[in-house]
């Protein structure tokens, strides 16, 4: 048994300064591939450095990068690490602190990457005449996908979450590594032949090479002939991969592709009952309004039926009877006062009312009335009326 007894701290500080005092690992150069950058908001930079069998973690510190990075660096490129190899005492780790990055050709998994999405673009297997639509009410959705892991997961949650009614159809795939491809493939194909609405393929994010599998050819060629429409899932909103470009549509995260696929019942239900509300509203007011024209046509109608029109002609008889009568007893009545005016007028003048009165008339003896004096002669013989009787004499005497 040992006789020291030594805390974690000491050993991971007796072991940094071991890397410290090694002169080869104080002025180091790694050739690999990069994979898993990060470009942290402190102005560091984390990656992995691997080549086919082995990766060792890394980091450039801010400081470094105005004169040791002169190129826009990515996931897939090639590089040679310049830099010294060093302890991260907290976590128990030994990584590269990298100085400068100098390019050194595109990884491999990068250049086979390039070389395949050019060769199915190529194909037309990108082409937009072959996208079909995503179902706007969806309601069996397949998946394919790890059974375990964050993306099944996520899926499931945000599916029912927007609809508690959807059916999720799950076949449970490897996601990475060797088989994974005609895993992928094998999901897809089962999925198709069950006639549902949307097929969502994909996992969680990862580096190139845990992505691989989703730019194999024959998970490409499974997307592009299935007869139900795809939503490619595959990586973070970063990470595309061949399977993405073949997809009916391509969501950033499996989350995403949720959305994508499944509608929200609620607001559907909602919808509907505005609809429903719109819509009886209309009814009502189109029916009151049916209603009155209804009862116009009914009013014209009934205008210009026999029965009404003989009705108005009997009344409007009526009417002109009642007017000629009106008409004719007034014209009786104005002549009947004109003439008793005119009788009252001839009574006033009658020769009977002035001789009553003690008038008299003069006529000559041819008959004529006589008015003045100097009309006769002496002797003539002229005749006196009365009210009562008349006398025969001869004028003596005239006088003017």
């Amino acid at each position: 048994m040992a006789k020291d007894i030594f805390s974690v701290s000491e050993v991971n500080n007796y072991i940094s300064g071991m890397f410290e005092n090694d002169f080869m690992l104080k002025n180091i150069c790694i050739k690999g591939e990069i994979s898993n950058i990060t470009f942290h908001t402190s102005g560091h930079i984390y990656f992995t450095l691997k080549d086919e069998n082995s990766c060792i973690a890394g980091i450039m510190f801010r400081g470094n990068r105005a004169r040791g990075l002169t190129f826009p660096i990515k996931t897939g490129d090639k590089v040679n690490v310049y830099g010294r190899i060093g302890v991260y005492s907290q976590a128990g780790k030994y990584q590269i602190y990298a100085t400068s990055f100098e390019e050194a050709g595109l990884g491999e998994l990068f250049k086979r990457y390039e070389e395949l999405k050019k060769e199915f673009e190529e194909m037309g297997m990108f082409d937009e005449s072959y996208k079909r639509p995503i179902p706007r009410f969806a309601t069996r959705i397949g998946v394919v996908t790890a059974e375990t892991g964050a993306a099944i997961h996520d899926i499931i949650t945000t599916s029912l979450r927007r609809n508690e009614h959807v059916e999720i159809i799950l076949y449970p795939s490897l996601v990475q590594g060797a088989g994974a491809a005609p895993s992928i493939a094998r999901g897809i194909e089962t999925l198709d032949e069950l006639e549902l609405d949307v097929i969502i393929v994909g996992r969680g994010g990862g580096s190139i090479e845990d992505l691989w599998a989703f730019n194999e050819e024959e998970v490409a060629r499974a997307v592009f002939n299935a007869r139900t429409p795809i939503i490619s899932a595959v990586g973070h909103e970063v990470d595309y991969t061949i399977c993405d470009f073949v997809a009916d549509k391509r969501a950033a995260t499996p989350t995403a592709a949720a959305e994508m696929a499944v509608f929200e019942y609620e607001v559907l239900r909602e919808s509907m009952e505005s609809m429903a509300v719109r819509l009886n509203n209309t009814f009502d007011r189109t029916l009151e309004t049916s209603r009155a024209r209804l009862d116009v046509y009914k009013n014209r109608l009934g205008a210009l039926s026999p029965r009404n029109q003989l009705t108005q002609l009997m009344l409007r008889l009526a009417d002109i009877n009642n007017r000629l009568d009106n008409s004719i007893n007034n014209k009786i009545n104005e002549t009947r006062y004109r003439l008793e005016n005119d009788a009252s007028r001839l009574d006033l003048l009658s020769p009977a009312k002035k001789l009553a009165s003690g008038f008299s008339y003069v006529v000559d003896k041819d008959g004529r009335n006589v008015t003045k004096a100097s009309s006769l002669n002496i002797d003539d013989e002229v005749t006196l009326y009365f009210s009562e009787g008349k006398a025969l004499t001869k004028v003596k005497k005239i006088e003017k």
